[in-house]
């Protein structure tokens, strides 16, 4: 199904994987709404809303910038107001936006932890919430929340019981909304990668230059999330989708281009047992 003209609400998507997303979809002509916080160039992190909005009417989309703290309701409702001011509506919400924090209990210090669940839980649930009587009114409306399939081991839970709370509780909404949506014919999936992602929090955060070098490219996530979107949403709800499953789904088994270095063994992402 054509995303031309569609509207799409992206959270983080000045960066990362949310602005590949942004990148993908303005590829096929979707209107745009970039919903994050970075106003300012971050010499570590890069990018902005601003920056990822010029990109995005380069790529051949319309572009909508909009500074929003999920954490906040009238910064949400200011964000969706917006977007449905200047496109008419909302089509596709894709909710990106996420902190980490891979710590154990005695590590994590409670303002980590607040800031984990604020953003990963109740901003998911809230940009949610503020969307859906928007997305009743498309012919074709979807959810994607980025966030694993639940992996509910001690292997996942014990070394950073925190993070992991937090996504799997994004991974819960995504399902629980694919029932609660159905008759409305939204659907709800959940999309993570096989792999771990070349991006700011992996080279900064994680492992520096040599897991991003085991890594693949935002592109990846990118490509596969809008062969989701691009499904008729009554068909299409209730999966914890893997990046290169969808795109094998798709006959796109060749993904050595997404390699950040091609042949290098790369490295599987959290939550994924292989």
């Amino acid at each position: 199904m054509s995303l031309k003209d569609k509207t799409v609400f992206i959270t983080g998507a000045s960066r990362g994987i949310g602005k590949a997303i942004a990148l993908r979809l303005a590829a096929e002509g979707a209107n745009i709404v970039i919903a994050a916080k970075s106003v300012e160039e971050n010499t570590t992190l890069g990018g902005t809303i601003f920056s990822a909005a010029e990109e995005v009417e380069a790529a051949g989309g319309q572009a909508l910038p909009v500074q929003v703290d999920i954490r906040f309701e009238d910064q949400v409702q200011a964000a969706v107001d917006k977007a449905v001011e200047r496109f008419g509506g909302i089509d596709i919400l894709v909710n990106n936006a996420s902190a980490i924090g891979l710590t154990n209990t005695e590590a994590t210090e409670m303002k980590r932890f607040d800031l984990m669940h604020d953003i990963n839980v109740r901003g998911t649930f809230l940009v949610t919430r503020t969307c859906i009587p928007h997305l009743k009114k498309s012919t074709n409306a979807h959810i994607v929340t980025l966030s694993p399939p639940v992996n509910a081991t001690a292997k996942w839970l014990g070394p950073h019981v925190a993070y992991t709370l937090s996504k799997f509780n994004m991974s819960m909404m995504a399902l629980g909304w694919s029932a609660e949506l159905k008759a409305a014919k939204i659907a709800s999936n959940a999309l993570w990668p096989r792999t771990t992602i070349d991006t700011a929090a992996v080279r900064n955060l994680l492992g520096g230059a040599t897991l991003a070098n085991m890594s693949r490219r935002p592109e990846i996530v990118a490509d596969a999330l809008y062969h989701i979107v691009s499904k008729p949403s009554a068909e299409c709800t209730g999966n914890f989708f893997i990046d290169d499953e969808v795109l094998a789904g798709e006959g796109l088994t060749d993904l050595e281009k997404y390699a950040v270095v091609p042949g290098a063994k790369l490295y599987t992402d959290l939550f994924l047992d292989k």
